[in-house]
């Protein structure tokens, strides 16, 4: 689909991996569980993580497992949604590394400051710290494919540990442009890892053109109180972008951010 939507200026924020096995190695059962989990179960991937979901997601094993009762609101539109599980500790930093194959490339580590910058500015418990190359709580990583990015959610209150960045998608710049449109990415990967999920989540056309609700589960997509009902243009979380498209937070996705932590 990536491909398809490039041409008309549309791409999917994070797409599945060449490196994934085939779609018909997924099995019915765990397509169901990923289903129940309030997840969309078409075009499941499976990778060396688990398996890829709704183009950006990276579920584990230990994921499907997840029996946590929470309620979603089904009948909403395109509010803000977080999952089960959160990062947990109250004030707490988080590291960050980017991998020097992305470092060595135009634009990457100017991105990841724009994208660390815009969270530290938020009121919140979390607070984003930069520590180079390797070690990082989160760490970004170079990674070939048909995708833009991936990422997971938080596991045992820490945040997902592993964001693949695809430069031969995204492209590379010193433009301001070029920083910002990297960085929006990098954010909204960020957001998966500390338990956000797509924003459009009860109709994903209205950020890609096609597709619905991506799940219609009890669990794994928790309503954030405060966030919009209607149309929520420009979100950081919605699952579709266009090409160097720039998507600070806008004050909903502060209200979200900042009611979440």
């Amino acid at each position: 689909m990536l491909c398809a939507l490039l041409f008309g200026t549309v791409l999917n924020s994070c797409q599945e991996d060449n490196s994934a096995v085939s779609e018909k190695l997924v099995s019915q059962a765990v397509l169901d569980q990923i289903w129940n989990l309030g997840f969309d179960n078409r075009n499941v991937q499976k990778i060396e993580e688990g398996y890829l979901v709704e183009g950006d997601i990276i579920l584990t094993e230990a994921d499907l497992h997840d029996h946590a009762e929470h309620i979603t609101l089904r009948i909403a539109e395109t509010e803000q949604y977080r999952t089960t599980n959160l990062v947990t500790g109250g004030v707490r930093t988080i590291t960050v590394s980017i991998d020097t194959k992305l470092t060595d490339l135009n634009g990457y580590s100017a991105a990841l400051d724009v994208a660390l910058t815009r969270y530290n500015a938020e009121p919140m418990n979390l607070t984003f710290q930069r520590v180079g190359s390797s070690g990082g709580e989160i760490h970004l990583k170079k990674q070939n494919g048909n995708f833009l990015a991936s990422a997971g959610f938080p596991s045992g209150g820490n945040p997902y540990s592993l964001i693949k960045i695809n430069n031969n998608q995204i492209g590379q710049g010193t433009s301001s442009t070029f920083i910002n449109f990297c960085a929006s990415i990098m954010a909204h990967e960020i957001g998966h890892c500390i338990g956000f999920r797509h924003t459009d989540y009860m109709d994903r056309s209205y950020s890609c053109g096609i597709g619905g609700n991506e799940g219609s589960s009890g669990v794994g997509a928790i309503h954030i109180p405060g966030t919009p009902t209607g149309p929520n243009a420009n979100s950081w979380m919605l699952a579709c972008t266009s090409l160097n498209e720039n998507r600070p937070f806008t004050a909903n996705d502060q209200t979200a951010i900042n009611t979440v932590y």
